[in-house]
């Protein structure tokens, strides 16, 4: 099983993965600022604290894992802009420190950046409002960097269109650049089946070094 450091366990993406990583039998280090507030109990769990947005703190944090996994989220539009990129900077630059024991590197993304069946991408939809576009390209410009990086071994994981906690299937499709859609037009995926995804790629790794995204 899989020694995984996880940031960003609070979160409505990161608790799920927490929760499936648990249930499948993995070590989980959850990193968070405030270990209060995290209320997950398992034989299975370290809490720590942590800032992903440390070089330092990420180093000390990602010695010794597997893989190092960020659910990290910003709240409000200017919240992903201050975050997310800033993280995925953060996170190379302190894995990079632990040379060739560095763990993975598997990141929560975004749609926008996805290519739908006219062959736009999703953040040109007309009407779409401004912190939600600022949430797309503040993703966007973290996968722009992720590609960059070819001494770390890292994955972007895109989410469908339309991501909010529902059931566990347990099935998904994935594809690398287009939106994943069904027979109506229609992009989503239940957080649950989302956290079953990521999941798998730590246990069968097909994406390292690219995005990739998962759909009902």
């Amino acid at each position: 099983m899989a020694k995984i450091a996880l940031f960003g366990a609070n979160g409505t993406i990161g608790s799920r993965v927490l929760r499936e990583a648990l249930d499948r039998g993995h070590q989980v280090t959850a990193v968070v600022r405030d270990p209060a507030k995290l209320t997950e109990r398992h034989p299975n769990l370290t809490v720590t604290t942590g800032d992903v947005l440390d070089p330092a703190s990420v180093a000390a944090v990602a010695k010794g894992q597997d893989v190092v996994v960020s659910a990290v989220g910003g709240g409000d539009g200017p919240g992903h802009i201050a975050t997310i990129k800033p993280a995925a900077e953060s996170l190379v630059a302190g894995l990079r420190t632990l040379g060739d024991t560095a763990p993975r590197l598997i990141a929560v993304g975004g749609a926008g950046s996805l290519r739908t069946p006219d062959g736009k991408q999703v953040w040109d939809a007309e009407g779409l409002p401004e912190f939600l576009l600022q949430i797309m390209h503040a993703h966007g410009d973290a996968l722009d960097f992720y590609r960059t990086v070819s001494d770390v071994r890292w994955t972007n994981v895109s989410p469908a269109g339309l991501i909010e906690p529902g059931e566990r299937s347990g099935t998904y499709r994935t594809a690398l650049e287009d939106l994943v859609v069904d027979a109506e037009g229609k992009s989503r995926i239940s957080v649950e089946d989302y956290a079953v995804a990521l999941i798998d790629e730590i246990e069968t790794p097909k994406h390292v070094g690219e995005r990739f995204t998962v759909g009902d």
